[in-house]
Order: structure tokens, then C-alpha cells, then sequence
């Protein structure tokens, strides 16, 4: 456990007097109930001041700490937690002050319950990316976990805190002192992936630790709901038949033996350690976490391209994970097989079915114009960070890896044994605002820049 009594104690006490001003002052500003109910318009507009201002102020600590970061790298740190992205900037974790650590972790943990509370409540009111399908005001009650929105978020938060302290117990029971435990607790289950080291998980050298991290952030990337309908035996509701947690634990199998296989028989790591190192690093990235055991972009090319596209795949939807996501995938893949279908025969009539319920075309839509505005805003963002003199793979991977708020990059610059650091200020920005798109859904930012939201 580090030394308490850290001098840094000062740098929290101004920046949470600086917040409560700041934020007491809006309170007061905004009290009237006059226009108690927000307009979608307002909606969008708030979803997305919400963050920016949040990782504004998350970044104070970052500044007049011991850390004695930029404005520009504090904010990118701060917009790293919040997102759950889990790329950083910081160099020197090992003899970071406690606090600054503490504080990374926080904002992952937080960050995390915020956008699961957001996935439910915010999104399928602005139809955001097919999410309407999840619309917890359904007429099937099998559906609803319960009958609120407020009762829902409370059940949920109850399930993330109980996830985080039982995962805390078994990297504690699994070699780490408690304060790394909890650390590791709160980012594996937010799937954030900031760490107390600049090795990250390799720090520990333990397969105990590797497979902990593996499991909890597995339990992070499924839709918390599920597990109230599991606690709760609702016959209706699909538990172990739900079709994007089969999906996303197929997915990790399929793609974990495959790396264990290249790591063992081209690599030559030992089976253990190609297994465990596979299973981690997989996991990680697929989830959006961000943990590292090892320096795999220097597995050869089929690793490489590998973890490239797993940045684009994701967890499930309700849950802390971050990129396009499973059921949009499965959605996708239900919207090509029957336009093959429609080929085929043109006269048939076809009903795509999601989990036994009937996809409409606006949902259809909704996937497809995400899935092509979430690679648009790659192709973009990627030319924008390469002109600034980044070589392609780094900025690639880092816009990827921002976008899907997947922590490392690739390579040696952005890669897993290095951090954003070396990037340019101007970079740095552009992977800022790319962390946030990728958590907000892309649309949820991007229809703020029509001309038409702004008129009356």
C-alpha cells in the first residue's frame, strides 16, 4: 500500500472547491422549473457539453498535482477516464503519488456507471444508433428489468458496485496488495484499463493476475441488466439465450484460441504464458478495456492486423464497453443475409428477427448509417493525425484505438509498451475528440454540427 499524507492532498481540495463553485453556481442559475423538461435538441446538446465539461474539470487534479501535466495532456488523461478509454499520457506510474492513481481509477469507475446509465436512459430517446431497440419504456414487460428508469439505474448500480468489490477480492486473493486491487477493480469492470503501472498488468508477472483481469473484464463488457434478469429468474426475458452475450463470448473464444495458437507455434512463447498473455490481451481490446500483459505488436503481422480489427468489434450494449458493439454487428449481419435473400427471391417477404422481436427498417437504418459514420470518422480523423507528421500505423491505431475506446495503440510509439505521449498537442486533441465521439455514439455529437440544429 503507498505512504499516505501525500502532499497532493492540497491539489484535490482546490479542484473540488473549484468544481463545487463552479457547479453550485449552475445549480443556482438553473433552478426555475419553468422549462423542466428538455427538448431532444437539449438532449443532445447536454449529453455531449456533459462530458466535455466533466473531463474539464476531471483534468484540474492532473494540473496542479505532482503530475504537472499541460492543459492539453490533463484534458486528454481526464477524456481517457471518463470515455473508458485507457490510453495515456503519463509516464512514471510506478512512483506516481497514490492520489493522481486513485484519481485515474475514479474516473474510469465513474465514467463507466455513466455510460451504462446513459446507454439506458439517453440514447434510445434520441434513436441513436439503433438503440431504440433497447428503449426500457417497451409494452413488453419481459423486457423491462423494472418498472423505471430510476429503479433500473439504481438495480444497476448496486450490480457494478458488487461486480467491482468481488473482482477487487480476487486480484487481492490473486497477489496484489488491496490498493492496486481496487484500482485494477474499478478499471477492469468500467473496462477502462488504466493501471498503477507503466507495464501494466505485465508489472505482476502472475498468470493469477492475467486470468482475474481476463474475467472481470469479460463481466464489465456483458449488459449489467443481464445480470438483473439472471438474479432476478425472469422467465420472459432471455438470460443464457441472450443472442449478443453468446455472441461476444464466441467471438472471445474463437479469437482467443487463435492468437494462443500463433503465440505458441509461431511466436514460440511457452503454452501457459501464450495462453494466458491471449486470453488478456484479447480480451482487452475486444471490451475496450485496455490492459496490457505483454508487447504483442511484436507478434509479427497476423497479430498485428489481428488486434487491428478487434478494436472495431466491441462488448455488448448496457455495458461499459465502447466501439460499433455486438448486437450492431448481428444486425448488420441480419440486414446482409437478407438482402442476399431478396436477391435470390425477390418476391419474399422477409422479417428480420433480433431476440424474437421484429426489427423495424429505422432500427436497420439507424445501425447502418452508425456503423459507415464510425469508419468515415477513422478515415478522417486517421489523415488528420498522420499529416501531423504521425507515421500511418501509429495513427491508425490510435485513432482506432480512441474511436473504440480501446486504450493502446500499435507499434512502438502508441503501442503497448509505449503511451500517447510523444504524440503532438494538436494529436492529442484530435484523439480527445475521438474518444468522445466513440463514447457518445458518434451521432450524438456529430448532429450538433448541422446548421438545422442550431434554428429554431
Amino acid at each position: 500500500m503507498p505512504a499516505v499524507g501525500n502532499s497532493d492532498w492540497t491539489a484535490f481540495v482546490g479542484s473540488s472547491a473549484a468544481t463545487l463553485a463552479v457547479s453550485g453556481g449552475m445549480v443556482l442559475a438553473t433552478s426555475s422549473k419553468e422549462h423542466a423538461r428538455f427538448t431532444v435538441k437539449q438532449h443532445f446538446l447536454l449529453t455531449t457539453l456533459s462530458w466535455c465539461v466533466l473531463a474539464t474539470f476531471g483534468a484540474l487534479p492532473f494540473m496542479i498535482s505532482a503530475a504537472h501535466l499541460s492543459f492539453t495532456d490533463a484534458y486528454y488523461e481526464a477524456m481517457s477516464g471518463l470515455s473508458t478509454t485507457g490510453g495515456t499520457v503519463i509516464v512514471g506510474l510506478d512512483d506516481a503519488p497514490p492520489g493522481v492513481l486513485l484519481w485515474r481509477s475514479l474516473l474510469n469507475w465513474f465514467g463507466g456507471v455513466g455510460i451504462i446509465v446513459m446507454a439506458i436512459a439517453v440514447l434510445p430517446i434520441l434513436r441513436v444508433g439503433g438503440m431504440q431497440l433497447f428503449r426500457t419504456e417497451s409494452s413488453d414487460k419481459g423486457d423491462k428489468p423494472f418498472a423505471t428508469v430510476q429503479d433500473t439505474a439504481g438495480a444497476i448500480a448496486m450490480i457494478y458496485l458488487a461486480l467491482t468489490i468481488l473482482s477487487a477480492v480476487a486480484y487481492h486473493l490473486a497477489g496484489m496488495t488491496w490498493f492496486d486491487a481496487i484500482n485494477h477493480a474499478m478499471a477492469s469492470i468500467a473496462t477502462g484499463g488504466f493501471s498503477t503501472k507503466d507495464a501494466s498488468l505485465g508489472w505482476f508477472d502472475s498468470h493469477a493476475v492475467l486470468w482475474v483481469a481476463t474475467f472481470s473484464m469479460i463481466s464489465g463488457a456483458l449488459p449489467l441488466t443481464w445480470y438483473i434478469r439472471l438474479l432476478r429468474g425472469q422467465r420472459n426475458a432471455p438470460v443464457f439465450g441472450d443472442s449478443q452475450v453468446n455472441a461476444l463470448l464466441a467471438i472471445l473464444l474463437v479469437a482467443g484460441v487463435a492468437m494462443t495458437l500463433w503465440a505458441f507455434a509461431v511466436v514460440g512463447l511457452p503454452f501457459r504464458d501464450a495462453l494466458s498473455h491471449s486470453a488478456v490481451n484479447v480480451t482487452s481490446i475486444i471490451t475496450g478495456t485496455g490492459f496490457v500483459s505483454t508487447d504483442y505488436s511484436t507478434w509479427g503481422s497476423f497479430a498485428v492486423v489481428a488486434f487491428f480489427f478487434f478494436y472495431f468489434i466491441g462488448g455488448c450494449t448496457g455495458s461499459t464497453a465502447g466501439s460499433i458493439k455486438v448486437f450492431r454487428w448481428q444486425v448488420l449481419a441480419l440486414s446482409m443475409l437478407n438482402q442476399m435473400q431478396r436477391m435470390l427471391k425477390p418476391n419474399r417477404v422477409l422479417v428480420p428477427l433480433y431476440q424474437g422481436k421484429v426489427l423495424d427498417e429505422d432500427v436497420v437504418g439507424s445501425v447502418i448509417n452508425l456503423a459507415f459514420a464510425f469508419m468515415a470518422a477513422f478515415g478522417i480523423l486517421s489523415l488528420l493525425v498522420a499529416a501531423m507528421g504521425v507515421d500511418y500505423l501509429s495513427a491508425a491505431s490510435a485513432v482506432a484505438s480512441a474511436l473504440a475506446n480501446a486504450g493502446p495503440g500499435l507499434g512502438p510509439v502508441v503501442g503497448p509498451s509505449g503511451t500517447m505521449a510523444p504524440l503532438p498537442d494538436a494529436a492529442k486533441w484530435v484523439l480527445s475528440f475521438a474518444m468522445l465521439l466513440g463514447r457518445l455514439e458518434v451521432f450524438t455529437v456529430l448532429v450538433l454540427i448541422l446548421p438545422s440544429f442550431w434554428r429554431d
